[in-house]
């Protein structure tokens, strides 16, 4: 899941040019959800920041929430 990613990545630049409202960018966001929080909820928190990323939101610092320990 994390390749498509890397692709957009690489390809982003060429074509968008724009400047990101959060820090971390969408992308690095997406692969650290899906790194911490596997695919099914890493997928959840990538799609939900994405939609966030708009011109009604000012955007700054918003990292990945840590997974919550399983008692």
């Amino acid at each position: 899941m994390i390749a498509p990613i890397r692709l957009y990545q690489l390809v982003h630049p060429y074509f968008f040019h724009g400047v990101c409202r959060f820090q971390p960018t969408c992308s690095n966001y997406a692969i650290e959800a899906l790194r911490l929080h596997g695919p099914i909820k890493g997928f959840y928190l990538a799609v939900f920041r994405v939609l966030r990323c708009n011109p009604f939101c000012k955007g700054g610092y918003d990292p990945v929430p840590p997974p919550k320990d399983k008692k």
